[in-house]
């Protein structure tokens, strides 16, 4: 392990744990920063892996990469407005529908 990067050794432990998930299915999983040290393609690899988990479980992903971010149903976060005081910001992200011709 010591000779691998630091992207080998996290591709490597996030292949361990979506083994494990599938596996043991789970009703929802909570991942954070799992993606850090990944480079473009194996984040890529990785997002296809998350979106087929997501036909059976829910997930939580903590993050800041945008491409993560951009597959997500829902997102999150902590806004400080002006006065100092923090607030819980939620967006729900829904695919805009093509309406039949």
């Amino acid at each position: 392990m010591s000779l691998l990067s630091g992207g080998e050794r996290s591709l490597a432990a996030v292949a361990l744990l979506i083994a494990i998930f599938k596996a043991r299915p789970s009703p929802f999983y909570i991942l954070d920063e799992v993606e850090a040290a990944l480079d473009d393609s194996n984040l890529g690899r990785l997002l296809s892996v998350i979106h087929s988990l997501r036909d059976d479980s829910q997930l939580i992903i903590i993050t800041h990469q945008k491409r993560t971010m951009e597959i997500a149903d829902a997102l999150y976060g902590v806004s400080m407005r002006k006065d100092g005081v923090s607030a819980v910001v939620g967006q729900r992200v829904k695919e805009s529908e093509v309406p039949a011709a």
